[in-house]
């Protein structure tokens, strides 16, 4: 059923010449899907261009579900899109819904023709890295450092998802600023944006404040959906938040994505640093590899003096970095120190990560310095089966 043209997508002008139907669609192809991030013409989205003699143009777009919370911005957008062509005088933009086939043919063509569900960053060919943040003991602010590296790489032009998978401690959604829902299509969800980042969270299925009361197989099942039924795309990098300890989670993450690696968050606290370190250690038996340790809550500025006060001590980090390199028997480094600094907490409150809204301040550049080490691992075809096959032929 066809909704009414919102206000504002229809605009008068003048010229002399008729456009034509050819450039009416190749402006509609520059049109992304904000959700999908695809051209709206590759998805089967324009249902018809109309064009009357006096270059008036009436285009006909459809939306994958009858409440798309996007409807606005692709009628904004493509309303701009076609009033840049020569010769349009007044564009009309008109809202219909796809069917039940055509949301089928679009998920089946999302999936690259497969009908099963996959996590795509388990299979061979695929070139995301995938990061498990991950600490010993809740409150050492895992999460902050998650939403700032991922709005650190976002801005750098990577692309990037994060899927909040402390499920019963999820807080991504408000770090990162969104109270947007995913959109469904068929039996694949589209993750909402913030910042540049895609995000998936438990915390969206929910509502209001409600606790998520589950045992292990059910959190083995939202993650599975997270990371087969999530539309992420091609993504350069994906982090995923992990709740504190050795549990399930951190178990079926290792079990669904097996070439993930791992991301290390202490405070300088020797009891904080000892627990770490025992989190860590869960490599060796998921056989994953352990980027590197991440220590927060460094250190203080004084309000007085250009000193640092170690509020919680010195050198977890360090401790945590030479207790893995001996268990794992691979070099752990230590990629950051991030001070305590009163913006990052207030970034996290209101969903404006420090490295976006102060990235010199003293939280915001040792952040984007971590950053930049995880962007340097640049993705590549290092180590992967070409699927060739050796030929006896000279």
């Amino acid at each position: 059923m066809a909704t009414d043209t919102p206000p504002g997508s229809v605009r008068e002008g003048s010229s002399t010449s008729s456009p034509t139907e050819d450039a009416v669609r190749a402006a509609l192809a520059t049109v992304n899907d904000p959700e999908i991030h695809r051209p709206i013409t590759d998805l089967g989205m324009v249902k018809s261009v109309d064009i009357a003699s006096d270059g008036a143009v009436d285009v006909v777009i459809y939306l994958t579900v009858s409440g798309c919370p996007m409807r606005e911005t692709i009628t904004t957008n493509v309303t701009e899109a076609v009033q840049g062509v020569e010769g349009v005088t007044r564009v009309g933009v008109e809202l219909d819904v796809m069917s039940d086939e055509q949301r089928r043919e679009l998920a089946s063509s999302l999936r690259g023709g497969k009908a099963e569900r996959e996590v795509p960053f388990a299979q061979p060919g695929s070139l995301t890295r995938v990061y498990c943040v991950a600490s010993g003991k809740g409150g050492v602010g895992k999460s902050s450092v998650t939403v700032n590296l991922a709005a650190a790489l976002a801005a750098e032009g990577q692309k990037v998802g994060v899927v909040d998978a402390d499920i019963y401690g999820h807080s991504v959604p408000r770090m990162l600023g969104t109270d947007s829902r995913p959109t469904q299509v068929e039996d694949m969800i589209m993750p909402p944006s913030a910042h540049g980042v895609k995000v998936i969270s438990i915390g969206m299925f929910t509502p209001g404040n409600a606790p998520v009361v589950w045992r292990g197989p059910m959190l083995h099942r939202a993650l599975q959906q997270f990371l087969a039924d999530v539309f992420w795309g091609d993504l350069d990098v994906l982090l995923l938040d992990l709740p504190p300890g050795t549990g399930d989670i951190a178990i079926s993450v290792a079990q669904l994505v097996p070439n993930a690696e791992i991301l290390v968050v202490t405070t300088p606290q020797q009891a904080a640093a000892e627990v770490a370190e025992r989190a860590g250690s869960i490599a060796v038996q998921t056989h994953q590899k352990i980027v590197g340790v991440i220590e927060n809550m460094s250190g203080m500025p004084c309000p007085h003096c250009d000193e640092m006060v170690d509020v919680f001590g010195t050198g977890g980090g360090q401790r945590v970095a030479e207790g893995l390199t001996k268990t794992t028997g691979a070099e752990v480094p230590v990629l950051g120190a991030i001070p305590i600094d009163l913006r990052l907490r207030e970034g996290g409150d209101e969903g404006k990560p420090v490295v976006l809204t102060d990235p010199d301040s003293p939280a915001g550049a040792a952040l984007r310095s971590v950053a930049d080490k995880l962007s340097a691992r640049q993705r590549g075809l290092s180590g992967m089966s070409l699927g060739l096959t050796p030929s006896n032929k000279f």
